[in-house]
């Protein structure tokens, strides 16, 4: 019986870097964190063998890591603050829209013949017809490799995750659909991730929430994101399939300031290759390339079998 090839989740996380145990931190004694509970200078609480990798953000630049720069360099393994010379907030730029349609990681593995590949993200019907427009690095790196989006009416037939898993926020919006546990979005998720050589989930919320400081949402927030990804790792078969998380800047684990943080970020990676992630990965600029080396190689070696 031949092997499956192996496949990668890239599970992204906006806003969630290490900080320190106290009270401006909404992990600290929270139950059932795992596998988010991660602090500095203290080990990790172990869940499912995943090996945690303190990962710099900053990038050899000064200032606060920022979403626009931060997200481009986990898509395209560019570190796009050296190439700006500075952190982009918000939406990319065009030097980094032509980073990102250039070097997108779902390009680079379309390019390799690897797939398929997709974004497991469902979009509003807003995002195709309301103009004018801007667009995430996410979006713009589905767009470089002419991917198809998946949209409220795959939600609706399961094969479609929104960012806020549970579909509330789309509900508080008037949308016709039904409210999600964190198991039944998992399971979703979870079938995405079989189908695919590499799917890529984002979640944004922790970023929202830490630029509001609201320690009670906060922490209702990272109960229920801890939940989803145990309740996901759990439905994957991980001899197979490697997850990583990751984020691209700190906010939520520090909620004294709206800023976002100077901390380093959790890099996490459970199954099939996490070892290799761990010893490959030091900085965001990094990610792309430990999967493009986990993908591309394993069908290297499948082709001369």
């Amino acid at each position: 019986m031949t092997t499956p090839d192996t496949s990668v989740l890239l599970f992204f996380i906006d806003g969630l870097g290490i900080g320190r145990r106290g009270p401006f931190n909404p992990l600290d004694n929270l139950p059932n964190a795992a596998p988010l509970a991660v602090f500095q200078n203290e080990p990790a609480e172990p869940f499912l063998d995943g090996i945690v990798v303190p990962t710099d953000p900053s990038l050899g630049v000064e200032g606060r890591p920022q979403s626009a720069s931060g997200q481009t360099t986990i898509l395209t393994g560019i570190n796009a603050p050296a190439r700006l010379g500075y952190h982009k907030q918000g939406f990319p730029n065009k030097p980094l829209l032509e980073i990102i349609n250039q070097h997108s990681i779902f390009r680079q593995l379309r390019d390799l013949g690897v797939g398929p590949v997709t974004f497991a993200n469902a979009y509003t019907e807003r995002f195709f017809t309301e103009r004018p427009r801007w667009i995430s690095a996410t979006t713009a790196a589905v767009e470089a490799a002419g991917l198809t989006f998946r949209t409220v009416a795959d939600l609706q037939s399961g094969s479609a995750v929104f960012m806020d898993f549970t579909n509330r926020v789309l509900i508080e919006r008037g949308v016709d659909v039904s409210v999600r546990s964190e198991a039944e979005a998992a399971a979703v998720l979870a079938r995405i991730a079989r189908d695919n050589r590499f799917t890529l989930y984002e979640y944004f919320i922790t970023d929202k929430v830490g630029h509001a400081q609201d320690m009670a949402m906060a922490r209702e927030v990272l109960t229920s994101l801890a939940l989803f990804i145990r309740e996901l790792l759990v439905r994957l078969d991980l001899k197979r399939t490697t997850v990583i998380l990751t984020s691209d800047h700190g906010n939520i684990e520090d909620l004294s300031s709206r800023n976002h943080t100077l901390h380093a970020v959790p890099t996490i990676a459970w199954g099939a290759r996490r070892e290799l992630v761990a010893a490959r990965i030091q900085t965001l600029a990094d990610i792309t390339p430990a999967i493009i080396e986990i993908l591309a190689t394993k069908r290297h070696k499948n082709s001369t079998k």
